[in-house]
């Protein structure tokens, strides 16, 4: 396939988990690493397509600032698929907790179906829990799938609520329709608000401006599948190294800052 068809694909792709995306984008971004113009354009489509999506931001930021372009992208799908964030959130959950979980993903899943002494209530808009419990069934998961009306009480009832971050960076993260509004009753009923942040995802400063003003500037946000989520909301973070405050995961972002992002994205017309 030419490398700008395989874009294309990659720019258009709908219904992939972020690490199946990033493989993806990889290669094709990987195609277009001996002319330097023409990554930089497709770096530039692939985050103005996919702009919630922190592992797609910390790839293009990756390859557009490494001498061997197609050697970093793949450097980070190895990075990925190494990744510890389930085994650091599988040591971190307090025993016996009652854990509402918002977005399941496969870093959550991995670390919460063996916790046989904890009790999961899910929240996914996105039906991912719902078939992959039924797979499971013969293994006696214990989670329970909890309407989008009953998140308030749910984040109330439980010891611990856990918001998959799609994306993470200076004053907040981006999850899944309903990650705030859980974070929020939480903090409000004195409960912790973990945000798990598995590889790729914590963006520098820089670029998490440019991607929550893109968010923040959708006319109804209530209709989008993804929301921003204040860091004032979360207690603490999960990454690979464990369970740290929100300053000290942001202290080592997962890309460097390439200011051909911020200035393509941030250019009058860019936003569509």
């Amino acid at each position: 396939m030419h490398p700008i068809e395989r874009l294309r694909s990659v720019a258009r792709a709908g219904g992939l988990d972020l690490d199946e995306l990033v493989q993806d984008a990889a290669l094709a971004l990987a195609g277009f690493a001996d002319e330097p113009a023409a990554l930089v354009t497709a770096c530039r489509s692939l985050v103005d397509r996919h702009p919630a999506a922190g592992p797609v931001w910390s790839l293009a930021a990756r390859v557009l600032a490494a001498p061997d372009p197609a050697e970093e992208a793949w450097r980070m799908v190895e990075e990925i698929e190494a990744d510890d964030t389930a085994r650091s959130l599988y040591r971190t959950v307090p025993d016996g907790a009652q854990v509402l979980v918002v977005g399941w993903s496969a870093t959550v899943a991995s670390a919460l179906d063996r916790r046989g002494d904890c009790r999961l209530l899910v929240v996914d808009p996105t039906g991912t829990f719902g078939q992959a419990s039924r797979r499971r069934s013969r293994d006696g998961l214990d989670g329970e799938e909890v309407p989008e009306a009953g998140i308030g009480a749910a984040a109330a009832w439980a010891d611990l609520v856990v918001v998959e971050a799609q994306a993470l960076g200076g004053d907040g993260l981006v999850g899944l329709s309903g990650a705030r509004a859980a974070a929020a009753v939480a903090t409000a009923a004195g409960r912790a608000t973990w945000a798990v942040a598995a590889a790729g995802r914590v963006l520098p400063a820089g670029l998490w401006q440019v991607l929550s003003e893109r968010l923040a500037a959708t006319p109804e946000p209530w209709h989008e599948p993804d929301e921003l989520v204040p860091l004032g909301l979360v207690t603490g973070v999960v990454r690979a190294a464990g369970l740290l405050s929100p300053a000290d995961a942001l202290a080592e972002p997962d890309c460097p800052f390439a200011p051909e992002l911020v200035r393509r994205l941030d250019a009058p017309g860019s936003h569509r």
